[in-house]
């Protein structure tokens, strides 16, 4: 039976200590408490948010394994699979497997991004890391901006392949959200549709399972309370948490780079209290001082503070 992601799905920062060493105290406590939420289904560790790229292998296990302590099985904890090959990206996936992660979100090659992919690599590499692995894996669908973003029919060959279960879509393209999506949702009705887009949530919630975001590590409350929303179709009260949320999203999201939300999400969970330092990795940079009383002011304004 696979996993029932069907609500808020927070991708979690990984704490640093200010010298730059994984902070595992810090991310025990954050971890428990997002999966304290009633509402929250899962935590996926390794990915954007996560810096996941940014830890060596023997600190991407430990981090998983630390989650996965902290939570005590109140919720799966899901694995970023970001290798660049495919075996070495299966491989990532085995190690995952052995630290305790129930499930893997896989992203594509990152030469695709620049390159793009040729027909059936895609489906490659989903194959081999389910049969390598055994984990449920997650089919992650890049913006359309980018040269890895998945045409319908190779979502629909990764969709149908055994493992997959659901599907993170951020697109970002709001044409290809409406036309794709239904027929994902008609071909698979099984697959779980999540959205992945922090700053579309309202123009997307109508329409999903649930969320999987960076943002749900900083402010479950309220994307809770939109996810509900959305599914009883409420639009209303799914604009009113929206705007609640907007000073935050602009705050976190719409910055010059979508990677400075990594940076502005420790920011902000450190303004919440829920993080010791908002310690980054290069090749991530820290915001200004002014950019931190933003993010601290908007999150007042959201009452999150």
């Amino acid at each position: 039976m696979s996993l029932d992601l069907r609500g808020l799905v927070p991708a979690p920062v990984t704490p640093f200590t200010p010298e730059g060493a994984v902070d595992h105290a810090a991310l025990a406590g954050y971890g428990a408490w997002l999966a304290g939420f009633d509402g929250v289904k899962g935590l996926v560790c390794l990915g954007h948010a996560g810096e996941g790229t940014f830890l060596t292998q023997d600190e991407q296990v430990a981090t998983i394994r630390t989650l996965v302590e902290a939570v005590d099985g109140a919720v799966p904890i899901i694995a970023g699979i970001t290798g660049e090959g495919t075996a070495v990206a299966a491989a990532e996936a085995v190690r995952a497997v052995e630290a305790g992660a129930a499930a893997g979100l896989v992203y594509p090659s990152h030469g695709w991004l620049r390159f793009g992919f040729q027909p059936g690599a895609p489906q490659e590499r989903y194959r081999a890391i389910h049969e390598e692995s055994g984990l449920p894996l997650i089919l992650f669908q890049y913006p359309d901006a980018t040269k890895a973003s998945y045409d319908l029919a190779t979502q629909l060959d990764i969709a149908a392949q055994p493992g997959v279960f659901a599907t993170k879509n951020g697109v970002r393209n709001m044409r290809r959200w409406d036309t794709e999506v239904p027929v994902l949702r008609a071909e698979q009705p099984d697959l779980q549709v999540l959205t992945c887009h922090d700053e579309y949530l309202l123009h997307t919630m109508f329409d999903v399972d649930g969320a999987l975001v960076g943002y749900g590590g900083l402010a479950p409350e309220p994307l809770i309370e939109l996810i509900a929303a959305g599914k009883a179709s409420d639009y209303p009260a799914a604009r009113a948490v929206h705007d609640r949320l907007l000073p935050v999203t602009k705050a976190v999201y719409h910055r010059g780079s979508h990677m400075e939300g990594t940076v502005a999400l420790k920011l902000g969970l450190k303004a919440r209290g829920l993080l010791p330092s908002a310690t980054v990795r290069s090749p991530l940079i820290d915001l200004s001082t002014e950019a931190e009383e933003e993010i601290t002011l908007a999150l007042k304004k959201a009452e999150l503070i």
